[in-house]
């Protein structure tokens, strides 16, 4: 012969009144309409990050071979007051080459998609 137990709550029960579910209402919007399109930009955030780095760090390899390949190869050719600057031209000519095709690459799609 036990006291009996008052019936809870579950956690997540809507509160009672109409001003009590418009809150939630509007708590639920919040939540679906933020923290859905946060949660898939993060993943594109972060891969768009990582592809970043390797491709500066690719790209900074190849300008670095590029550059002495040009002085190691043909070492007389850059001889002259200004020539000796060219090297280093044709490496930043491939950098912006390279920075220009990522811009190109780059998808202006937003980042929710619209289900059909």
């Amino acid at each position: 012969m036990g006291v009996p137990e008052k019936p809870r709550a579950p956690k997540n029960a809507a509160p009672q009144g109409q001003i009590g579910q418009t809150v939630q209402l509007i708590k639920d919007y919040a939540r679906q309409e933020t923290l859905g399109p946060l949660k898939g930009a993060g993943r594109w955030i972060l891969l768009g990050l990582a592809g970043a780095v390797l491709i500066g760090t690719a790209t900074a390899f190849l300008v670095l071979g590029l550059l002495r390949l040009i002085q190691t190869e043909w070492p007389g050719t850059f001889d002259g007051r200004g020539m000796r600057l060219l090297p280093y031209l044709f490496g930043l000519i491939f950098c912006v080459l390279v920075a220009v095709l990522a811009f190109m690459r780059i998808n202006k799609s937003p980042l929710t998609k619209e289900k059909r």
